[in-house]
């Protein structure tokens, strides 16, 4: 693994040893045993689009293991006045021992591995968000043990969450059910991936979907870079909460999941919200020992 850039690109076997790792690193940290895996390395963080966790945990990541990070936002960096990705990529990789971006295009993510010398890590773009699902993934595992045969439903917008969801659980032997109206379905490239897998559902059906359900995932209706289509979206999504009566078609004791910002009363209720807190926000930190493991792996490769 030179990159982390999307889930298309990664084995199970891959993302196994990511979740073991990840899950090593937070019985440490739980334990206060230090673990400077990356003392003297420095992680530059492109900002295209704002975010709190996705900051937070990388920053705060980087300094666990020993090594420094840099917040770049697009606003002081030439790359938000116009100077090539390839030319940032190349500059950046004799500086620093890494590129964490989040931004819109994958493209820019792509060309930035393509033209640098160094790892780089998709933080988030409009296609793919492979360090929440890796946190998700292992999350999951925590509560079930394994992940092999669970059913995770998806309900809501086919965004970069539906994408990464459907590649990442079904490369681990789960079984996904995505529920979206028509016009918002994930992307061409990974319902291509999913063709033909008698473990994949897309349906227009939330109920559907949900039924058997081990994990319930939902996201906002309207992402960044979104904001004008809010009053149509909310119209395209009305019958696409997660609530109480939608839960009672999965399994019983089933999971509720959201990679946050949660819009209460929207894509998820109060009360749902509220029932599921301590799960929504063990994912929530996993992000932190998700992405540890990964800058590991990229930054080192001591723990391969």
């Amino acid at each position: 693994m030179k990159h982390l850039l999307k889930l298309l690109d990664l084995s199970k076997e891959e993302i196994i040893s990511i979740l073991d790792l990840a899950d090593q690193l937070k019985y440490e940290k739980k334990n206060n045993i230090a673990h400077p895996l990356l003392a003297g390395k420095s992680l530059g963080m492109i900002f295209q689009k704002s975010s709190t966790r996705t900051r937070v945990s990388f920053e705060v990541g980087m300094y666990q293991l020993g090594g420094q990070a840099l917040f770049l936002s697009s606003n002081d960096l030439q790359i938000g006045r116009g100077e090539p990705v390839q030319d940032t990529a190349r500059v950046l990789s004799r500086y620093l021992d890494g590129i964490m971006i989040r931004t819109f295009a994958q493209k820019e993510v792509e060309d930035l591995a393509a033209y640098g010398s160094i790892p780089v890590i998709n933080g988030l773009t409009d296609f793919a968000h492979p360090c929440q699902v890796l946190a998700d993934l292992m999350t999951i595992r925590e509560r079930y043990a394994a992940l092999d045969g669970l059913k995770l439903a998806y309900i809501g917008d086919g965004n970069n969450m539906a994408n990464s969801l459907t590649v990442g659980c079904l490369k681990m032997g789960m079984k996904v059910a995505v529920a979206t109206p028509e016009g918002y379905r994930p992307d061409q490239k990974v319902l291509d991936f999913a063709s033909g897998n008698p473990n994949f559902l897309l349906t227009d059906d939330p109920v559907k979907a949900a039924a058997g359900a081990d994990v319930i995932y939902t996201d906002t209706w309207a992402s960044m870079g979104q904001e004008k289509e809010k009053e149509a979206r909310i119209k395209a999504f009305a019958g696409y909460q997660v609530n109480g009566k939608l839960l009672e078609a999965a399994n019983p004791g089933a999971m509720v999941q959201h990679c946050l910002p949660a819009y209460r009363g929207q894509e998820i209720t109060e009360e749902v919200f509220e029932a599921h807190a301590a799960e929504l926000f063990d994912e929530a930190e996993n992000r932190l020992h998700a992405q540890k493991a990964v800058m590991v792996k990229l930054l080192s490769g001591e723990r391969d």
